[in-house]
């Protein structure tokens, strides 16, 4: 048996007034999931947990069958694991964007989602002028990077992505340790504002990257493997450090694709052509898209629809026609949140699920895919792990 996941981050979304009442998933054009929707079972998940963070971390770790409660330890852990950056016991790594910060407000979290070649040569001056024996920074991706320290595990930490337009002085760092991170912040900020980079992309009608953000943190992830748990070589495609991360400390083969940016003009095609190659040597594949949960932190409500349409026409086209090579094969197409457009946040509502496979089609009525269709059919799953354990099992 062959097992994909087509995850679209952030997908699942609430009516829009703009829209005519519709979520993006409604309003858009997707010919491709309606199709396997048809034949599918389906039903909402919930991949977010109580008393934890509304973030991707917490919600890809769930649909790939990791029940947080026993394993989580942080976002900034699974990004690291996947940079291949050691974390000793007494190490704690910090998720570090790189932000424009204006007039003491959350301008932007993404600094306009930098270059990963314009942001390496940021995070390695800041690493220069910044780092000591117990401080470190790491380069990643675009506006994503790592910097790690001694202790700070209990910081009380705010994702910036969630205060755009705010004033950042009351979602500053809080707790042990939160005035070495506050300094760190404040210093990148006199480091970067004039920094040459900055200065070409303010030229160029860019947002520059000011200011470092910290938060995420966590000690090291230990997650149960694939192949030991169900006994299944997989691998991963993702533009975005922490799935890759959590693929990694699965044992997961993390694959990667030319092109891909994590944004609305990512190599969606490449995605799925890559997953079919690796599906050929692999038992299960997770493929990851970023574009629709970036669209809706924008609050991008046409950006949204189209990073729908394009994961529908891209993607799904393709691995729904490639996969029946296979003889037996499953494929599930879900999200790991809504982002809501009308927040441009993260939300714990539930999300639909699809779960297709042609041994055991449904032959329903056709009926677009959406939020509100998915719900119709009473089945739900209250956590991610348990969806992910009966599309591996049953």
């Amino acid at each position: 048996m062959k097992y994909i996941i087509l995850l679209a981050d952030g997908m699942g979304d609430l009516p829009v007034e703009e829209l005519g009442g519709k979520t993006p998933l409604e309003a858009a054009n997707t010919p491709n999931m309606d199709a396997l929707f048809a034949k599918s079972m389906s039903g909402m998940v919930t991949p977010l947990c109580d008393g934890f963070p509304l973030g991707s971390d917490i919600g890809n770790m769930t649909i790939l069958g990791n029940n947080p409660h026993e394993h989580y330890t942080g976002r900034a852990p699974m990004e690291a694991a996947n940079l291949g950056i050691p974390l000793s016991d007494k190490e704690v790594a910090f998720r570090c964007n790189l932000v424009y910060v204006k007039s003491g407000k959350m301008e932007d979290y993404s600094s306009g989602h930098i270059s990963t070649a314009e942001s390496k040569v940021l995070v390695k001056m800041l690493d220069k002028k910044l780092g000591s024996e117990g401080v470190k920074f790491y380069p990643g991706k675009s506006y994503r990077h790592i910097m790690v320290m001694k202790g700070g595990e209990s910081v009380k930490a705010t994702p910036p992505h969630d205060i755009s337009g705010l004033d950042i002085a009351p979602y500053m760092p809080k707790g042990a340790k939160a005035d070495k991170l506050e300094q760190l912040m404040k210093d990148s900020l006199l480091l970067l504002d004039g920094h040459e980079i900055n200065m070409r992309r303010r030229a160029e009608g860019k947002n520059p990257a000011n200011m470092i953000w910290l938060w995420g943190q966590g000690k090291k992830l230990d997650l149960p493997h694939l192949k030991d748990k169900y006994g299944l070589k997989g691998a991963v495609i993702s533009a975005v450090d922490l799935v890759n991360g959590i693929g990694v400390s699965m044992g997961l083969e993390v694959v990667n694709v030319p092109g891909v940016t994590g944004y609305i003009d990512t190599n969606f095609a490449g995605k799925a052509e890559y997953a079919l190659k690796a599906m050929r040597k692999k038992d299960f594949v997770y493929l990851h898209v970023e574009a629709t949960d970036e669209m809706g932190h924008n609050r991008d409500i046409r950006g949204k629809i189209e990073a729908i349409e394009k994961f529908d026409s891209e993607i799904v086209s393709r691995v729904a026609e490639g996969m029946k090579e296979f003889k037996d094969y499953r494929i599930m197409i879900t999200s790991d949140h809504a982002t809501p457009v009308k927040t441009g946040t993260h939300s714990a509502d539930a999300v639909p699920f699809m779960l297709f496979d042609p041994a055991k089609t449904q032959n329903k009525a056709l009926s677009k895919y959406s939020e509100k269709a998915a719900m119709a059919s009473g089945i739900t799953y209250k956590t991610g792990w348990e969806l992910f354990d009966f599309f591996i099992k049953k």
